[in-house]
């Protein structure tokens, strides 16, 4: 989250961010495990794009309404981050 910060403190609106949760990382967006949603709703009114992986919920058994409504979806998590490199995006991981 402070790299998110840095970024639009540095960069401003001509930084575009996506963030995508996979695996593990996908307690990040679930409702009753994050510490962060407070941060993930101001960032996303900045035009922060919080993605959570389809197959790491139907994997998890996590339904889409115990993840927060910050999030949009995307079937593969990993494959969401392959299209954006293809498309010259950085990653940060």
């Amino acid at each position: 989250m402070n790299n998110i910060k840095n970024m639009k403190n540095g960069w401003g609106d001509s930084v575009l961010i996506e963030v995508v949760a996979h695996g593990p990382g996908i307690e990040f967006l679930t409702k009753c495990k994050t510490t962060q949603q407070e941060r993930i709703a101001y960032f996303k009114s900045k035009g922060v794009v919080f993605v959570g992986c389809e197959n790491t919920l139907t994997e998890r058994k996590i339904p889409k309404e115990n993840i927060i409504p910050e999030t949009r979806f995307v079937k593969m998590g990993v494959g969401e981050i392959i299209l954006k490199q293809e498309q010259g995006w950085s990653y940060i991981k």
